[in-house]
């Protein structure tokens, strides 16, 4: 009994926490929501820095690429990845770039504060099903 009872919390923990697979569609928000040709003409970067940035959105074509190096921690794209942006474009163009695409604010900061609106979402989410949910059945019984 005790084993099903320790089972089920772990059950709701793990029932409101960031899945992998969320970080990792994180990862591809990061390159897809950027228009990196634009970025590359914006910020007046050479040949080898363009070439480095696709590179570098290049590196994890898919899932299974990306868990296997993040799979015991993956809040470390974030840093993994602004960390090997600001050093291909430099600190001055890096600023720039943030300010452009993030309000210049920290980008790993920016995907935490998103990871924790999720679990928000989620709640409220849950919440307006119940709402809704009880507000049709209780029609019912009329």
């Amino acid at each position: 009994m005790k084993k099903i009872l320790i089972a089920l919390m772990l059950a709701g923990t793990f029932g409101l926490t960031y899945a992998q697979s969320d970080y990792y569609n994180d990862y591809r928000r990061s390159i897809t929501d950027v228009n990196w040709q634009t970025v590359a003409a914006d910020l007046l970067l050479s040949v080898a820095q363009t070439n480095q940035l696709n590179a570098l959105n290049d590196r994890y074509r898919d899932y299974d690429s990306w868990n296997r190096v993040y799979v015991s921690n993956p809040d470390r794209w974030r840093e993994d990845r602004y960390y090997e942006i600001e050093r291909i474009l430099g600190r001055e163009k890096y600023t720039k770039f943030k300010t452009k695409y993030y309000k210049g604010q920290n980008p790993v900061a920016v995907y935490n504060r998103n990871k924790n609106n999720y679990k928000k979402y989620k709640s409220k989410q849950y919440k307006e099903y119940r709402k809704e949910y009880k507000k049709e059945h209780k029609k019912g019984h009329h």
